[in-house]
């Protein structure tokens, strides 16, 4: 750890300037989720070359090129399987995961699983915006109820994956979500979740402006991250609520945690009273 305490955040000192100008759409909220990690890391002092980022497939996965630290992208889907024999080999590394609600609950959703069950320290960040953005705007398992996307030109008739219940389910160590527009307390949330010895699930509910706000009427970025203002006030889900899109209850913050054994930690243990015999 670094002592940087009383340094101020400045997000240049985190990110590869060289990169920019970055692929981001205008609007995006996975900008806003960034910078949210990088205060985080910045505010727990931890040092650059500590730190491995490794990304997947999608809007999410690309934004961890930008962060100037050991990066890895990896294929879709399998960014936790990746970070699983990374954190093994190296379990002094501080290993964080981002990864979208395609690339995580699709595709994914078994890694998840069993990364959940495992307990591993890992921080997997999934950026929730509703949709496949970047391979054409197809509807994901965590799409609203009737929002249109381009395979789902009538409207969504599938139920929604409720991914902070699923990793609870499947045994996780810490659990919570958190909007971008709450970027202070989602930015706590994080360094919570990093903190936390164990396998951390943290879901951040973040827009895409161009492909899912503008095939919904959902308005310009400004309006979609005041919607996430007005429904957290009336505890619904990502949007607005009205007569055709009907609001899903949902919680913010820390929703769950534990102190069950660290994987590796319990394997390294195990392994050693082996050896004295």
């Amino acid at each position: 750890m670094l002592d940087q305490a009383k340094t101020p955040f400045e997000i240049r000192d985190y990110i590869r300037q060289q990169l920019f100008p970055h692929f981001m759409c205008p609007g995006c909220g996975h900008g806003i989720a960034l910078r949210a990690l990088l205060w985080a890391i910045h505010d727990l002092g931890i040092a650059k070359d500590d730190l491995a980022i490794v990304s997947g497939i999608g809007c999410s996965g690309r934004i961890g090129a930008y962060i100037d630290a050991n990066t890895f992208h990896t294929t879709h889907g399998r960014p936790l399987a990746f970070a699983t024999g990374l954190k093994l080999a190296r379990p002094d590394l501080h290993v964080i995961v981002i990864t979208g609600d395609g690339d995580c609950l699709a595709i994914g959703g078994n890694h998840l699983i069993h990364a959940c069950r495992r307990n591993l320290d890992i921080t997997c960040l999934m950026l929730n915006n509703e949709i496949y953005g970047m391979t054409g705007g197809q509807v994901s398992p965590t799409t609203s109820s009737d929002r249109y996307t381009t395979t789902t030109p009538e409207g969504n008739y599938e139920p929604v994956f409720d991914a902070c219940k699923l990793a609870q389910g499947a045994g996780a160590g810490f659990v919570g979500r958190e909007m971008t527009l709450q970027t202070p307390s989602l930015k706590k949330l994080i360094q919570q979740g990093i903190a936390h010895p164990g396998f951390s699930f943290l879901e951040v509910i973040s827009d895409c402006t161009e492909i899912y706000g503008r095939k919904n009427d959902l308005g310009e970025s400004a309006e979609m991250v005041l919607s996430q203002k007005a429904d957290f006030r009336s505890a619904s889900y990502g949007m607005i609520a009205d007569e055709v899109f009907q609001p899903r209850n949902v919680k913010t913050g820390v929703l769950y945690k534990d102190d069950r054994p660290e994987y590796a930690q319990a394997y390294r243990q195990k392994i050693a009273s082996r050896a004295k015999k």
